[in-house]
């Protein structure tokens, strides 16, 4: 059976958006495929008794340091968001949305996210501007936002969520390689080393 990269994630964790500029490159090289699963990490948090790091002022400051480090190493642009921390469930079923739906434009839809959140630094808490982040990447945000309550979207966020906590995911980014996990996106080398063995 050929390698995948399982790529548990969420918006909201600045990690994860490094993580996301990276991945695709690194599956191109190993020719395996990188398979995108949205979680809720507040979810994961919640049940694992996890929390972010940004909750401890120390860590928190050297935490956005040590991403601005990797954004320049990565060559890739960030900003941390003013708004942080965000809250990210309606945001998260939105791309399960686009994923069950348009599976096509899953990629335009998590680009255009992760772009607003960690470079532009929107308020993607602003209903108003999550529209205008959707409309100007080509989505009808009217339509999304009917999908997202939808009974299969919250249950697939909930049952990716619940399957992450279960393989061991206490936050995010999170990657597998069969049953190996790897959390943080400075684990990259080793998500390579596995798809090279």
């Amino acid at each position: 059976m050929s390698k995948t990269v399982e790529f548990f994630f969420d918006l909201g964790s600045p990690a994860s958006y490094l993580a996301y500029t990276q991945l695709p490159a690194l599956c191109r090289e190993c020719s395996v495929e990188l398979i995108y699963r949205p979680m809720l990490l507040g979810g994961v948090f919640q049940a694992t008794g996890n929390a972010s790091p940004a909750m401890i002022p120390a860590k928190g400051r050297y935490m956005i340091r040590d991403l601005a480090r990797y954004a320049e190493r990565y060559g890739v642009p960030m900003r941390f968001n003013p708004h942080f921390p965000i809250n990210t469930l309606s945001l998260m079923r939105l791309l399960v949305a686009v994923q069950l739906h348009q599976p096509e434009r899953f990629a335009d839809a998590l680009q255009a996210l992760f772009q607003a959140i960690w470079v532009e630094g929107l308020n993607i808490g602003d209903p108003l501007k999550v529209a205008g982040v959707l409309e100007a990447a080509g989505f009808d945000a009217a339509v999304l936002q009917q999908q997202i309550a939808e009974p299969a979207v919250k249950e697939t966020l909930r049952a990716t969520t619940e399957e992450a906590v279960k393989r061991g995911v206490f936050g995010a980014p999170t990657c597998f390689v069969g049953d190996e996990m790897f959390f943080g996106q400075d684990r990259l080398d080793f998500v390579r080393d596995a798809l090279t063995d």
